[in-house]
């Protein structure tokens, strides 16, 4: 498959990321889904927040939905994905709008009250989401752009050590790295993405 490929050096490379996502006259009135997929400590949160405002730029609605607002508790990665095809991929597909309830870590459930979509993007805007399980197998079908974001291993340990919430991180990293493992040799998402960011240290 032919894939995009942008390195974060280069200059303007998130302006070159929003053209890879397929334009409005490609899905009429629809919102268009771009998932920002990648390890942890890639810097798929830092990608996604650049795609969504060079989107912005070009006059494109766009909103940043992350995935720690679906993931139900430190050993949901996979329930996050299916929340995400549940409550916002699926709806979307059919020209419905979408909604979904915040996860709070504090509190340990979900919020009662649902977060729907700006009405512009609903209108026919970008979804970008970002986080693992994005870009699972069982959404794929349901997305107009997949990107993976990828960073060497010692530079994406050095980000995770120096997360600003690393103590909390911390006590869960080897069960998240467990099932993060799982999932990526099971769905792969790399070998599917439409586009690859390289995220290295700068």
């Amino acid at each position: 498959m032919s894939r995009a490929r942008i390195s974060t050096a280069e200059p303007g490379w998130a302006d070159l990321l929003a053209e890879a996502v397929p334009p409005p006259a490609s899905a009429p009135g629809r919102t268009r889904a771009v998932a920002v997929e990648g390890r942890s400590g890639a810097g798929k949160s830092t990608v996604a927040d650049a795609l969504r405002a060079a989107l912005v730029r070009r006059g494109e609605a766009a909103a940043l939905l992350t995935m720690e607002d679906l993931y139900p508790g430190w050993r949901g990665l996979e329930e996050g994905s299916e929340l995400l095809r549940e409550w916002v991929l699926a709806p979307l597909s059919r020209g419905e709008r979408a909604a979904w309830r915040r996860y709070d870590w504090e509190r340990g459930a979900f919020a009662r009250e649902w977060t729907a979509l700006p009405g512009d993007v609903a209108a026919g805007g970008v979804l970008v989401v970002e986080g693992g399980g994005s870009g699972a197998a069982a959404v794929r079908g349901l997305l107009d752009l997949l990107v993976w974001v990828e960073a060497p291993d010692d530079e994406r340990a050095r980000r995770l050590d120096g997360r600003w919430d690393a103590s909390v991180y911390a006590p869960h990293r080897r069960t998240w790295a467990e099932q993060e493992e799982a999932f990526h040799r099971r769905d792969r998402p790399r070998e599917h993405a439409d586009a690859v960011v390289a995220n290295p240290a700068r």
